[in-house]
């Protein structure tokens, strides 16, 4: 029997020490999971940091303005203007206006956004005239430098230069139209929106545009329920089938309530598009604050969004670039909409905006050049 015992106590192991071997193996297990949640969260770290360097890579490079200080100068001349000065500090592609040394901010990132006028997810389509037309048309400029974020309106109804096209895709020429209907002339699909790019920055003298976005109205009221509905005073009086408010009153707008208040308008009156215009603007101006505010609750937020949207849009904005962005206009201020000036005439059928030169020339040195001191 004693021989047993000491087999028990020297051969075998006593409940302390079997204790002691199993807190052992539970501190290396538990000290291995805490590395190797370390390791994980170092990793992602680091694929966030390579994503936000890749986005912000890829969206500098996606477009150059060239262009524009080439034609920029020629229109600085016209106006009275000088583009050689000669003095200390004068760089290649300054513009002198009214007594103002002004120079180009390569850093801005100005981006398009279109409003097609089709209800459904996208599909793209084989007739070549029949791409939707864009209803809203906007520029988002990014300017880093002062941390401001500046929207552009600009009216469907602009009269610029459109490329048609026939229906199976042929070339015809350039035309003198309203600048929604160069988004038709395409597959309603990437095409249209790279036609429409082109399009608009030509209008505004070869201005690069980093990126577009495309979305059916249909889509409206996912945008405006992902961040709780906004909050607006009524522009107008609105009576159509399904939506009616009255001019003052207080709205807080929620589904398909956002869709009639920017999408609708009676054609039969005239300036109908104009004050379309203007409640974008204000509904616009009110959802930038109010996206700012709960991208701060949710950082994921946009690229939540993303995926969300992408069967109502097309765009070229990949989902690196959306993440750069969105940590960037976190600390920007969002002012209001700027609209481009000219004037309103009837046409043969519809309305047609001529805008005003020298206006857009001025709006330019504004948004996309700086004073130099």
């Amino acid at each position: 029997m004693a021989n047993r015992k000491e087999a028990v106590r020297f051969g075998g192991r006593t409940s302390r020490e079997t204790a002691d071997g199993r807190s052992g193996r539970l501190g290396r297990i538990l000290v291995s999971l805490a590395l190797g949640l370390v390791v994980l969260v170092f990793l992602a770290a680091i694929g966030f940091l390579v994503l936000q360097i890749v986005g912000k890579n890829r969206l500098y490079s996606s477009a150059s303005g060239e262009e524009l200080l080439v034609n920029l100068a020629d229109i600085t001349v016209s106006y009275g203007g000088s583009v050689e000065d000669g003095g200390d500090g004068w760089q290649v592609g300054d513009v002198r206006y009214e007594g103002v040394h002004y120079r180009y901010n390569p850093d801005i990132l100005t981006f398009l956004f279109l409003g097609i006028d089709k209800m459904g997810e996208v599909e793209p389509v084989k007739d070549g005239i029949d791409g939707g037309q864009s209803d809203a048309i906007f520029l988002l400029a990014l300017n880093p430098h002062n941390k401001k974020a500046t929207v552009i309106g600009i009216p469907r109804d602009t009269m610029t230069e459109v490329e048609v096209y026939s229906r199976t895709g042929a070339y015809l020429g350039i035309v003198t139209a309203q600048l929604c209907l160069q988004h038709g002339y395409g597959d309603g699909a990437q095409v249209s929106c790279e036609r429409s790019r082109e399009a608009v920055s030509k209008l505004f003298y070869g201005l690069p545009i980093h990126g577009y976005c495309a979305i059916n109205m249909g889509a409206i009221p996912l945008l405006n329920d992902a961040i709780g509905g906004i909050d607006l005073t009524a522009m107008e009086t609105m009576d159509f089938d399904g939506f009616h408010v009255r001019e003052g009153e207080e709205l807080h707008l929620e589904g398909t309530d956002a869709y009639h208040y920017l999408h609708d308008r009676d054609t039969r009156s005239a300036g109908s598009a104009g004050r379309r215009l203007e409640r974008q603007r204000q509904y616009l101006t009110a959802y930038a604050v109010a996206a700012v505010a709960a991208l701060k609750e949710d950082i994921a937020l946009p690229v939540n969004l993303y995926g969300t949207l992408s069967r109502y849009m097309v765009t070229d904005i990949t989902v690196d670039e959306v993440g750069y962005l969105a940590t960037q206009v976190i600390g920007y201020s969002f002012e209001d909409m700027c609209m481009l000036e000219g004037e309103i005439d009837m046409g043969e059928r519809f309305e047609e905006f001529y805008l005003d030169e020298e206006a857009l020339y001025r709006l330019i040195l504004d948004v996309f050049y700086e004073e130099v001191e």
